[in-house]
């Protein structure tokens, strides 16, 4: 066994230096060797159980007592988010400087709060929680025990003291021996007059160079690809790195995505956001809910996030998100508990009912904020638990999105064998071979002077409380980093902001000669990744397939000829075969007319746009027309069952649509998104008005008439409580184009003796300025329609097909539904031989205003791709292209 060597004691500053010391003493196998901060030297002199106050227990004794102390001046701002960070800063300062504050309250009213909040603090700290000059007080009243507790004192790596340890400091070199080891670091000049043995070094010489990026994420990139070159070149070994700033906060997120990129173990000394990592993003998702408030999105990212938890949404089971309406926003606690009512166990996945646990969930969740503590215990468990009472400690529940925002952790890497990104002041207290030194501009190294958030200057100066400022601090830091880099030191700045704005070079730079000027788009010399190597090579990337492919799209976009990356295919491709067989409705041959490509796209490749998922200000037109044509279905079922729509007055009419909106506000509320209260309210308004207006107005009335809402035919299921006129499983086929068709007819009135119908199709929008027929290929309905209704009641019946108005009381007849079928059937014919062909291009309404799958095309391709593109299409369209033009 290795003998116990004599106890002694080194000091040193920072957690990164402390780990590297200890490491060193346990590989040369120094027992008895203790390495501690000065405050944990106090500490253990003092003995007993003291303690220092550590950053959890103070923020959670300033938020406990913060409501029940009454503040003075701050009395006004006490409970405002930030406050305990704020309170929690300047009593660490008042600490450290050595100030009194209880002996200073009458110089002002901001001292007395702050001496108060004080009071508080202390007296709700557990027992032997001490502040700074309470632990100096009684490690002086123990300096007889200092040589057998500590032994001899070597202090390393501190360029600085806080004045409150001074004293602690200046007592021991008459106790035990203690040498500051300053190396090549400067002194303080204080430290002459304590006795302190200062042993000294000659200034390290390392190679200088400076460097000007085009952008802060342009020098990541460059120290990523410096850090790689030192490694593969077998210069340095990755504890030999170290990259700093003097503030980290801009860089963090860049390097964090480049070192996933690179592949590379860089250790963040100061810690990564707890949002980075999944616990922290379901900590997050939960607290997004409790802050904004309940919405289907916010419940879906919490149920991603948690699902795999011990909690109630364990128990659920998979796939239970697909009971919730996709377009329903579900933003309160009502709508969650309309739809839950309606949810049987055949709705579950795996047909058990599940609605108690998820109404249980959804009444915890509206509980808000003010429950945070009991809802993150249920929901939460593991690393996402502590995540989440740590943020209750560190600020008000109000505001716990912003806390969370701000919690840091330990990235999982050892900061002894990789490669360090840290701030500037750890770099200065463990210093390292090959240093790159990043953020060299004005304003940002070094950083201004900010006062205290709680104490002004006028209050107590700046100097006072905080005796080495962040601007000192800054440059002390940085004439230390060269004094101690052993090899090589790259000064580092970037010449523009994120927004492009000049940035001026750091006062700290002059002294180091003309600067490299590094391009953002110039070949690096060492790549630090796959992507970095290719995009460094053209040549290599554009023999690569994606590239090939990526090159020639772009070209063929470009020009003003059809193109295999316009929609050209393979003639009788079978999926183009296979969705021209299937059963289309009204809306489909419209695409198919004047969208190929579109048609192709939503029914062969099944794209679709991404549901908004918010509540609109307004309705669009689409979600408008839904919601007339909902509660025009629902009142005519009403009125048909209490007597018809014929023998109804105006005012049993008024009265039903009355009821029915209503009742269709309450299913909307739940599955839809709405508008405001007020625009809601007015929008209802608006449905009303219309649904009379449809339900009263016509130019043609039939006698001893029967209505029918929402005909379903084609092979389409009846919707529930809608009477049919016919079985809707029988298929309907446009003769001669073969293609079968489907679909819900807004409304049928037939005659009491079956020889007339009428077939209505609504529109809630504005009439056209002309009598139209086929408009182009857009208004297929009423001849589709009526064809339906001949072929399933008997060729025998008489058949009327409109388009009706209620907004402006017009009624548009089509004047002779079998020579438009006719005209139609020719129209068809063409698009069906041209998709067969694989000609799947675009047409008239391609990237048009109401194109919702214009996000497949190239960016603002209404304006450009289509205009460039279109007279081709047409061409190669023939006859298929007639139908744009007809009336």
């Amino acid at each position: 066994m290795t003998r116990m060597t004599d106890r002694r004691t080194i000091v040193a500053h920072g957690r990164m230096a402390m780990r590297e010391l200890r490491l060193d003493a346990a590989r040369h196998r120094r027992h008895g060797l203790q390495i501690m901060s000065f405050e944990q030297l106090a500490v253990r002199l003092a003995g007993g159980f003291a303690r220092p106050i550590d950053d959890e227990g103070l923020r959670t004794a300033i938020q406990a007592v913060l409501p029940d102390t009454s503040l003075g001046e701050l009395e006004g701002i006490k409970l405002l988010p930030g406050m305990v960070d704020a309170s929690a800063d300047t009593l660490r300062k008042a600490w450290r400087a050595g100030i009194d504050l209880n002996s200073r309250v009458h110089e002002h009213p901001r001292l007395d709060s702050i001496a108060r909040l004080e009071a508080a603090v202390l007296a709700q700290l557990p027992p032997g929680m001490m502040r700074p000059c309470d632990l100096v007080t009684t490690a002086c009243q123990r300096l007889a025990h200092a040589k057998a507790v500590l032994g001899p004192v070597e202090i390393v790596s501190l360029t600085e003291l806080s004045p409150c340890w001074r004293p602690l400091l200046a007592a021991l070199t008459g106790c035990t021996q203690v040498i500051w080891t300053a190396g090549p670091r400067p002194t303080p000049p204080w430290l002459e007059a304590t006795g302190v043995t200062i042993a000294r070094e000659a200034l390290q010489a390392p190679a200088i160079r400076a460097e000007s990026a085009a952008t802060a994420y342009h020098e990541a990139i460059e120290a990523i690809r410096w850090a790689r070159s030192l490694l593969a070149s077998g210069e340095a070994e990755p504890a030999d790195i170290a990259i700093a700033a003097a503030s980290t906060a801009e860089y963090d997120d860049h390097f964090l995505s480049l070192r996933a990129d690179a592949n590379l173990d860089l250790h963040f000394i100061h810690g990564i956001k707890v949002t980075t990592t999944r616990e922290g993003q379901a900590a997050a998702a939960l607290a997004d809910i409790l802050v904004r408030g309940l919405s289907q999105t916010r419940v879906r990212r919490l149920a991603a996030l948690c699902g795999s938890e011990a909690g109630p949404l364990q128990t659920l089971p998979a796939g239970w998100l697909r009971i919730l309406p996709t377009d329903a926003p579900l933003a309160s606690v009502s709508a969650w508990t309309r739809l839950l009512g309606r949810l049987t166990a055949a709705d579950w996945p795996d047909k058990q009912d599940h609605t108690p646990i998820l109404r249980g969930i959804v009444e915890l969740l509206g509980k808000g904020h003010s429950a945070a503590e009991e809802i993150g215990a249920a929901l939460l468990s593991g690393r996402a638990l502590a995540i989440w009472r740590k943020a209750l400690l560190a600020g008000p529940t109000g505001s716990l999105d912003t806390t969370l925002e701000n919690l840091k952790q330990d990235d999982g890497f050892e900061a002894c064998v990789s490669v360090v990104w840290m701030p500037a002041s750890a770099l200065a207290a463990s210093p390292r071979r090959f240093v790159r030194l990043i953020g060299l501009n004005s304003s940002r190294w070094p950083r201004s002077i900010s006062e205290d958030r709680l104490i002004s200057d006028h209050v107590i100066p700046t100097a006072e409380l905080d005796p080495l400022p962040v601007a000192a601090a800054d440059r002390q830091d940085f004439e230390t980093i060269l004094a101690t880099t052993e090899r090589q030191v790259v000064l580092s700045r970037a010449r523009r902001d994120s927004e492009g704005r000049l940035l001026g070079r750091s006062s700290l730079l002059g002294a180091y000669g003309e600067e490299t000027y590094v391009r953002r788009n110039a070949v690096p010399a060492h790549a630090f990744s796959e992507t970095d190597r290719l995009m460094a090579r053209p040549q290599e990337f554009a023999d690569a397939p994606q590239a090939v492919a990526a090159t020639a799209c772009w070209r063929n976009w470009h020009r003003k000829e059809i193109t295999p990356h316009d929609g050209l295919v393979r003639a009788e491709h079978p999926l183009l075969l296979a969705i021209l067989d299937r059963t289309q409705s009204a809306s489909s041959l419209r695409l198919l007319l004047r969208s190929p490509l579109g048609f192709v796209w939503r029914y062969a490749m099944r794209l679709r746009m991404p549901e908004r998922g918010a509540d609109p200000l307004v309705l669009d037109a689409l979600g408008m027309g839904d919601l007339v044509h909902m509660t025009l279905d629902l009142a005519l079922q009403k009125l048909e069952a209490d007597g018809g729509l014929a023998n109804a007055d105006e005012a049993q009419i008024e009265a039903t649509v009355q009821e029915a909106t209503r009742e269709i506000a309450g299913v909307w509320e739940s599955e839809r998104a709405v508008p405001p209260e007020v625009i809601w309210r007015r929008t209802l308004d608006d449905a009303r008005i219309l649904t009379s207006r449809a339900l009263t107005f016509g130019d043609e009335r039939l006698p001893d008439a029967r209505s029918y809402g929402e005909v379903a035919f084609g092979g389409l299921e009846p919707k529930p409580e809608v009477d049919s006129p016919w079985d809707s499983k029988i298929p309907v086929e446009i003769p001669d184009a073969d293609f079968r068709i489907n679909g819900y007819i807004d409304r049928l009135d037939l005659s009491g003796d079956g020889k007339r119908a009428l077939v209505r199709d609504y529109k809630t929008g504005r009439p056209p300025r002309e009598d139209i027929s086929l408009d182009g290929g857009r208004e297929l309905q009423r001849c589709l329609y009526a064809f339906a209704v001949k072929a399933l009641l008997g060729s025998e019946v008489s058949i009327s097909a409109s388009l009706l108005f209620p907004r402006e009381q017009v009624d548009l007849q089509l004047a002779d539904p079998e020579a438009t079928l006719v005209e139609i059937t020719g129209y068809l014919q063409a698009a069906r031989a041209y998709l067969t062909a694989g000609h799947a291009l675009i047409g008239p309404d391609t990237g048009g205003t109401y194109d919702d799958l214009a996000f497949a095309l190239p960016a603002n391709a209404g304006a450009t791709y289509c205009k460039r593109k279109l007279p081709a299409a047409t061409d190669m369209f023939g006859d298929a292209a007639q139908v744009w033009e007809a009336q």
